[in-house]
């Protein structure tokens, strides 16, 4: 596997990328995993029973995948895209195409799953072809990374898997105009700070978006529990949890990024609209007051941005969250025109621990 250096831009030297994996879950493992490992039986890791229906990506499951994080069963060869990809990057089974809504000619799409993420089915091929196709520069595969056993991306794909998928496709699509980063999406909960601290130390990434989902016990996992959360509550009562887990997330210096800061809205519909959040920006100013001073960039969307400006935010990132081929770079010059509405004239943000900053285009400018 090759190092790529003129494709990694300021991230990390070339020396820290391929660290042994050798802890106490892999006692005395001479290196990372591969294809050929052999799948460890159920055991007791970190306090916690083993599932082995989520054993790492392309290897046999004894069990049916898991739901993906919106609660849909995971069917891949069901859902739209599906096909292998052929040399040069088209489709076998499926039209390949940029889609109607999906943006064009802009410098960076950094948020991007594909089929090592649970609810994804799109190879990292079919991205750089949509990329080549659309004149979107850059990308960075950011698929997730779960801690808690109940997540469906717990150990769904292991790191050696998916730094080699990634680091390969970068190698195929350089002389086509397309840079790839080998990034991730890790799922931040303060219970799991100390276990994401020491997977980052273990494992490099070109960027690392940090992003609060629900969790175990958060009053926003269920339609009956969010209901019952809601009733009487204020809407800064209601909303405190999630601002609370986001702040340390970014107060933690973990992350190069705060990944879509308004999600929440999704888990409070229909109870809470998005209206109303917009309504309240204030609501996530402690958030991103933690942003500024940790100097960690936020994720381009509508709310709050103007806020993060006013505050002396300068680090900011875009990406389309694409889980579909359809979804590639999907409103995302609305998002650059937002950033630059805000004041903003360049994304701005950290890659392997150097700064990035990645000018607006002025067609993309207000």
């Amino acid at each position: 596997m090759g190092q790529h250096p003129a494709l990694q831009g300021g991230a990390r030297p070339p020396g820290l990328r391929h660290r042994p994996v050798r802890d106490a879950h892999h006692p005395g493992h001479p290196g990372r995993f591969g294809d050929h490992d052999q799948v460890q039986q159920p055991a007791v890791r970190g306090g916690c029973l083993r599932d082995v229906s989520r054993v790492p990506y392309r290897r046999p499951r004894p069990g049916p995948d898991p739901d993906d994080r919106h609660g849909r069963p995971h069917q891949r060869d069901a859902r739209r895209g599906a096909g292998r990809i052929l040399k040069g990057g088209a489709r076998d089974g499926a039209r390949l195409g940029v889609s109607d809504g999906a943006s064009r000619d802009l410098p960076l799409d950094a948020h991007l799953h594909t089929d090592l993420s649970p609810d994804s089915d799109v190879p990292v091929d079919a991205y750089a072809a949509l990329a080549a196709e659309s004149g979107i520069a850059e990308i960075a595969i950011t698929d997730h990374v779960d801690f808690d056993p109940q997540d469906p991306a717990w150990e769904y794909s292991s790191f050696g898997d998916r730094e080699r998928t990634v680091r390969e496709a970068a190698a195929r699509w350089a002389d086509r105009g397309v840079a790839i980063r080998f990034g991730v999406e890790l799922t931040y909960n303060r219970t799991w700070e100390d276990d994401i601290r020491s997977h980052l130390a273990r494992h490099a990434y070109d960027f690392t978006i940090g992003s609060v989902h629900d969790w175990p016990g958060s009053p926003y996992r269920g339609g009956e529990a969010v209901a019952r959360w809601v009733a009487g509550r204020s809407l800064a009562e209601i909303v405190e949890p999630y601002v609370t887990e986001v702040t340390a997330a970014a107060r933690s210096g973990l992350f190069d990024a705060i990944g879509h800061l308004d999600v929440v809205k999704r888990y409070l519909a229909p109870h809470v609209t998005a209206a109303q959040l917009a309504a309240a920006p204030e609501l996530f100013e402690p958030a991103l007051v933690a942003l500024v001073e940790s100097d960690t960039a936020l994720e381009v969307n509508t709310s709050g941005l103007r806020r993060f400006r006013e505050l002396g935010g300068t680090r900011l990132t875009a990406g389309s969250d694409a889980h579909r081929e359809h979804a590639f770079a999907f409103g995302l010059d609305a998002g650059y025109r937002v950033a630059s509405e805000a004041g903003f004239g360049e994304l701005s943000f950290r890659r392997g621990g150097g700064p990035v900053a990645i000018p607006i285009p002025d067609r993309a400018r207000a």
